[in-house]
């Protein structure tokens, strides 16, 4: 068993730096990893998310899911790999690795991820051993919220003429003659 020692970025648009250093055995698997990094950030475990093998250039690679959201649609090679099933270890294949991990697909909160160390020190627990940055108040207040507290706004009058469909013979054909009269008139 090694310890490895990560650096988490947070990407965002803000001009502020947050990033996290932490240190797990790569024995662990990565559901743990990620519940490591959502603790060194005060996130909740609440939402949908991906680690994803990055390259040099941070390209998307391999999936990593929380959970499997294919619902049976492909088949095993296509399907992506759940955290719980894999360890660190496994990706593991350059003494820089880098992973992208994607937090609550309907925020984006994005993290990179570098290794930059292998220790052959056992850590018996992640470790959190530096910590740079707060994430900005108006990030945390851009995530998620319930669809009851959302309003949806439109130009529009509902109790306007253009929301009367009772009369759809009004429309024109795309060609606009008006001459569309029943779809059973032509030979399918």
């Amino acid at each position: 068993m090694a310890g490895l020692k990560f650096r988490i970025l947070l990407d965002s648009i803000e001009n502020t730096e947050v990033f996290r250093d932490i240190i797990i055995n790569d024995d662990f698997n990565f559901e743990h990893f990620y519940n490591t990094i959502l603790d060194a950030f005060g996130l909740s475990n609440d939402q949908m998310a991906s680690f994803f093998v990055s390259d040099e250039d941070w390209n998307k690679g391999e999936e990593i899911s929380l959970m499997d959201m294919s619902f049976g649609d492909l088949d095993d090679e296509e399907s992506p790999i759940e955290m719980n099933s894999l360890l660190l270890k496994d990706r593991i294949d350059d003494p820089k690795q880098r992973f992208i991990l994607v937090h609550d697909f309907l925020s984006m909160w994005i993290f990179l991820i570098e290794l930059h160390e292998i220790t052959e020190d056992e850590v018996e627990s992640p470790q959190l051993v530096l910590e740079v940055g707060v994430i900005p108040p108006d990030l945390i207040e851009k995530g998620p919220k319930p669809l009851d507290d959302m309003h949806f706004e439109t130009d529009r009058d509902p109790n306007s003429e253009e929301f009367d469909f009772d009369d759809l013979d009004d429309f024109d054909d795309e060609f606009g003659n008006g001459q569309f009269d029943n779809i059973d008139d032509y030979d399918i």
